[in-house]
């Protein structure tokens, strides 16, 4: 599968992703960075079919409207530390891929 995680998190969720076999980019390495503008995100993981992995709820309303991105996780755990939230990924990493395999959208809570 294939990820595109937005700017709010942290690059190493994507390191997590790859190191179980995934193919993840980071918006730190498209050529806007994490200025990257939402537009082109859903742009890049529709024609990529890219899961879009965000805490921006701008994105729920464009899936919603649009089905815009391809697929969605929105991520909504409240004030978390970068390795609480990795933890978290971490530990619930197989139930969030299995879900995603049949959803288009999944929200993460705690």
């Amino acid at each position: 599968m294939k990820f595109l995680i937005d700017a709010q998190l942290p690059s190493s969720l994507c390191q997590l992703f790859i190191s179980r076999g995934h193919d993840c980019l980071h918006t730190l390495e498209l050529p806007l960075q994490n200025e990257t503008p939402d537009k082109i995100i859903n742009s890049i993981s529709v024609s990529e079919q890219r899961i879009v992995i965000t805490k921006d709820g701008d994105f729920l309303d464009s899936f919603m409207v649009k089905h815009e991105p391809y697929k969605l996780i929105l991520v909504k755990l409240g004030n978390t530390s970068k390795n609480e939230l990795l933890q978290f990924f971490s530990s619930k990493f197989d139930e969030i891929i299995e879900k995603i395999k049949v959803e288009d959208m999944i929200l993460l809570t705690k």
